[in-house]
């Protein structure tokens, strides 16, 4: 039954419309695209991509219609002249012929553009192979067994592949494709007593088999090359049997390829299946026999009983090659000679640990959010960062800083206007420096509030405190700012006169709404009709998104992996992300292959507080460009760090001036460049083996590190991540750096102390380690946190003080004195009441050398008792255990009596809290009733113990809970009540 006229012409009007919307959303995707890259200048990186997998798409869905199209056309034109009948009978090919002939033509031309597809799509996606190899850019090294440069394996081997894989598969496709045609149209058939085909079938099949076996013979070739990646040894590289027997082997196997190819080509004049079947039998069986069986025996005969000295030559090979590719080949290893005895070193006049950084970046979040978010839709990353900026005197001192950026309004106000058009931005720069606490234990900010102030604010110059990127989860919608200039209505910051806020219109760059085409392509991109609709939508309006620092730089650089953390600094009076990026890659021979994504894992990247890298295997890496973008405008910009690496030189020329050098660079920014932190867990990774330089040693692997997990975690799985700090290390002045420590393999005590140059003016990069004598035991990281929680612990039971909450602060590990010193701060976390959530108040500093604690309100304090006069306490032991035996009922009453006073003190301290509002004068006095019972605590307990040194003072540690400071609320600041967190600081400024 035909169908009526209209409804015939309406299914191709439907498909047409269809067709037009989907390349219209297609269209929309690649322009809006191109407008993003042109906003951020940035076009010659889409055009460059773009431009190449165009031509990589069609020299790849050219080619295989060529070969795979070309000989199945050729197997149709060579069918025979009498068709199936040729062989006489009917065969069970004919009705599917029948079925497909009518239509063969349509067939062909979908097959085809399908193949096409697939094929081009496939080359495509190898863009960045192809840029490599056209642009590669030599090594000046070359590798230990073919002598080739380094760029070979780098840049062209994978090239190679590229087109032997595509080319395998064009062939293989071909040979099927051919095979089926030959078969419908009766050029050869199945049949009893064996395979019957035409001469044109035969011809056909035999040179495309030959063709395949001659790709085969190249490929053995190739296979050469690749055993310098071979892990069949004891390392990766090429092992003794890789280059005893499967070399060789490779070269035979591709010598009897060659000379079966040429059986298979001679089936073209020799009729019958007996050179096609000579050949691919001794291609099989020298497969086996020689490709497989023969290296195999040699492993098992002559390595496996003498592996260590057959080995030792390419374990040689893997140390060194492994050392150049992850850049820690001029580490310097040196042994430490340290003390654990305090009382054998010399600690007066050593202030290197004066101005430590206490404040835990990845603690203190909360507490910035919960005294500087002022309002519910603002909020901090976390963790926090650390960077560094100049006191009064001009020295630097460690901060901790972070952004205010925006959540997005509150559920109730949760509509497309204030989502996109109002909640545009967060506002402000937030920092403390991390050696110091206020009279409550918060963070002493240089850096706070709305509008900024603070001395940081006016040293810096800081002139736009408006964010418009970062790293908040809302950063990855858009929002269009900009608008009317006369009327703003995107919300600056709050303020206490007038309407309760302060609106802005943002100058920065962006895509341009202006233009009807502009919202028609957004509205289609985000399938939003508003953008297309709404009023507030003008000539002045730009739409912002890709507003992550870490996805922005991603999209102009798609070469580049990046660092998990980004960080915020103030450069030249404006917030700029700095975001560090790597050139990586897994073809550097000889080295050690691992997983990305397993070397970089720490307990910071397994609580998602940082991007996790993926687990992409690599075995060479370079921090060659350090990025920015602008907060404000997201202006990015890429500096080229280490101009010398080939690979990023490779990228320079396949992208002309996208990398600007790092002369570009100012002072300023200079001064906010850190060592990050992936490429350090990357290095301390790959040291904890390949310290060793000597492939005996090596092979034994006794001396063997670990990096060990976070004590403060409470989770040994979870490696304990690296601490960015001033260090001064032994000889060395102090400077920026980011430290870690090692553990033996077996055993908990501390194996070594590394640490890494970050600061830009000194030798940023200096990689140095302190190897521990294996005659002094030093408590490792683990044993030191143990020994704090097992006598921090104790004293808190004393108080009672179940209520609190301990957070261990990050437990840093220092060059002191001739020794090691773990230095950890202890916050105090208590509800304040009033619907507020709870945030940890620095209280206490642990501080441990050797077996020795101490416990102090300052780092001063806990040193002090650490490092104190040794030779003046055993007197007053002896003056202590006479005045306890002579006054025992004494000493036992006036401990119970400071402990219910610390007690009682406590108890309304938290009622004063827990009103609402909360009562700060009760709880100021309460504090101080507090101090005065630790006090009468303290020289209580001293009474009791003669021997001090043994221990740490119960004041010290016993006052830390009761001692919390209200959670502030950002409207109401609590008044500077004394407490015993009121000289909690971590030394001098």
């Amino acid at each position: 039954m035909r169908l009526p006229r209209r409804p015939r012409l309406l299914l191709p009007v439907a498909i047409a419309l269809i067709a037009i919307v989907a390349l219209f959303f297609l269209f929309s995707g690649i322009y809006t695209d191109y407008l993003w890259f042109d906003a951020v200048d940035y076009t010659s990186v889409f055009t460059g991509v773009v431009l190449t997998q165009i031509v990589l798409f069609l020299v790849g869905a050219l080619l295989m219609i060529a070969v795979a199209g070309g000989n199945m056309l050729l197997a149709f034109r060579t069918r025979p002249m009498f068709g199936p009948a040729m062989f006489g009978g009917a065969s069970g090919a004919d009705r599917y012929r029948m079925a497909l002939d009518p239509h063969r033509k349509l067939i062909f031309i979908i097959g085809m553009g399908l193949l096409a597809l697939f094929s081009g799509s496939s080359f495509a996606g190898q863009w960045q192979t192809w840029l490599k190899f056209v642009n590669g850019k030599a090594f000046g090294q070359k590798d230990e067994l073919f002598g080739y440069d380094i760029s070979f394996f780098m840049f062209d081997l994978p090239f190679i592949r590229m087109i032997l894989n595509f080319l395998f598969t064009a062939v293989i496709i071909s040979i099927v494709l051919a095979a089926i045609t030959h078969y419908l149209y009766g050029g050869f058939r199945l049949q009893s007593p064996g395979l019957h085909a035409s001469r044109a079938a035969r011809v056909h099949l035999s040179v495309l088999l030959g063709v395949f076996v001659l790709l085969k013979a190249i490929a053995y070739w190739i296979d050469r090359f690749d055993l310098v990646f071979s892990d069949r040894g004891f390392v990766h590289g090429a092992s003794y049997t890789d280059v005893n027997a499967v070399l060789p082997a490779k070269t035979i196997l591709a010598i009897i390829a060659l000379i079966c190819a040429v059986l298979f080509f001679a089936g073209v004049v020799r009729p019958g299946g007996m050179l096609p079947g000579v050949s691919f039998g001794l291609l099989v069986l020298s497969a086996i026999l020689i490709g497989g069986v023969y290296p195999a025996l040699v492993e098992q005969f002559q390595v496996k009983p003498n592996q260590q000295g057959k080995e030792a030559l390419y374990i040689q090979r893997n140390i060194d090659a492994t050392r150049k590719a992850y850049n820690v080949d001029k580490t310097e290893v040196e042994t430490y000679n340290a003390q654990a005895d305090p009382t054998k070193v010399q600690a007066a006049g050593d202030t290197s640990v004066s101005g430590v950084r206490l404040l835990d970046p990845a603690l203190v979040s909360s507490t910035y959010e919960q005294t500087q978010r002022i309002r519910g839709f603002y909020n901090f990353a976390e963790p926090l960062d650390v960077d560094r900026y100049p006191d009064s005197t001009g020295k630097p001192i460690d901060h901790v800083v972070g952004v205010r950026e925006l959540t997005g309004p509150d559920a109730g106000q949760n509509n497309w206007i204030n989502r996109h058009l109002v909640y545009t931005h967060g506002y402000g720069f937030v920092a403390a420096p991390g050696n110091k606490v206020d009279a409550q234990g918060l963070p002493d900010y240089d850096a706070k509030d709305m509008p900024v102030t603070g001395p940081l604010v006016t040293s810096t110059g800081l002139k736009e405190p408006r964010v418009y990127f970062g790293e908040e989860p809302n950063s990855a919608e858009y929002v269009i700012a900009g608008g009317n200039p006369n009327r703003p209505q995107e919300l600056d910051y709050p303020q206490t006169s007038g309407t309760g806020q302060k609106n802005t219109t943002y100058t920065g760059g962006g895509v341009s709404l202006g233009s009807f085409f502009n919202r028609l392509l957004y509205a289609a991109k985000y399938s939003e009709a508003n953008i297309l609709l709404s009023g507030d939508v003008n000539a002045n309006s730009k739409i912002l998104y890709e507003r992550h620092p870490r996805d922005r730089v991603q999209k102009v650089a798609p070469f580049l992996t990046l660092d998990g953390n980004p960080y915020p600094a103030i450069v030249d009076g404006r917030i700029v992300w700095i975001v560090d990026g790597y050139t990586t890659s897994n073809d550097y021979p000889y080295s050690q292959s691992e997983s990305l994504g397993d070397m970089t894992r720490d307990a910071s990247s397994d609580r998602r507080v940082i991007a996790q890298q993926p687990t992409d295997r690599i075995n060479y890496i370079r921090n060659s460009v350090k990025a920015t973008v602008d907060a404000y405008n997201g202006t990015v910009k890429l500096y080229a760090w280490d101009a010398n690496d080939p690979v990023l030189r490779t990228w320079s020329s396949a992208f002309p001036g996208v990398i600007r050098p790092a002369s570009e660079m100012s002072a300023d920014l200079r001064s906010h460049v850190r060592y990050p932190e992936d490429l350090f867990k990357v290095q301390r990774y790959t040291l904890s083996r390949y310290h060793i330089t000597d492939p005996s040693a090596f092979y034994s692997g006794q001396d063997f590190w670990n990096v060990p997990g976070d004590p403060t975690q409470g989770n040994t799985n979870n490696k304990q991540p690296p601490y960015y700090l001033t260090t001064t290390m032994p000889g060395e002045q102090p400077t920026f750096s980011l430290t870690t420590t090692f553990v033996p393999r077996q055993g908990p005590n501390l194996a070594a102390f590394m640490a890494v140059d970050s600061s830009a003016e000194s030798g940023y990069g200096r990689i140095r380690i302190l190897r521990m004598p294996s005659s002094t035991p030093i408590p490792g990281p683990g044993q030191a946190q143990n020994s704090f929680q097992s006598r921090f612990a104790g004293e808190l039971n004393l108080l009672g003080v179940g209520a609190s909450s301990v957070r261990y602060g990050n437990l840093l590990t220092l060059p002191y004195a001739g020794g090691l010193v773990y230095i950890e701060p202890v916050y105090i976390q208590v509800t304040a009441g009033g619907g507020q959530e709870p945030y940890p108040i620095l209280q206490r500093v642990l501080v441990s050398f050797g077996s020795k604690i101490g416990v102090g309100r300052t780092l001063d304090e806990a040193l002090q008792e650490v490092f104190g006069e040794e030779q003046q306490q055993q007197p007053q032991q002896e003056q202590n255990n006479q005045e306890n035996q002579a006054q025992p009922n004494q000493s036992n009453t006036a401990v119970n009596s400071a402990i219910a006073n610390a007690r009682k003190a406590y108890d309304d301290a938290q009622k004063a809290l827990q009103a609402s509002p909360p009562d700060w004068d009760a709880y100021g006095a309460a504090q101080k009733r507090l101090e005065e019972a630790l006090k009468a605590l303290e020289n209580a307990n001293r009474q009791q113990q003669p021997q001090p040194s043994a221990s740490p003072s119960p004041s010290a540690s016993t006052s830390a809970a009761p001692s919390a400071a209200p959670s502030a609320s950002p409207t109401t600041s609590p008044p500077a009540a004394p407490s015993p967190s009121a000289s909690a600081t971590g030394g001098t400024s």
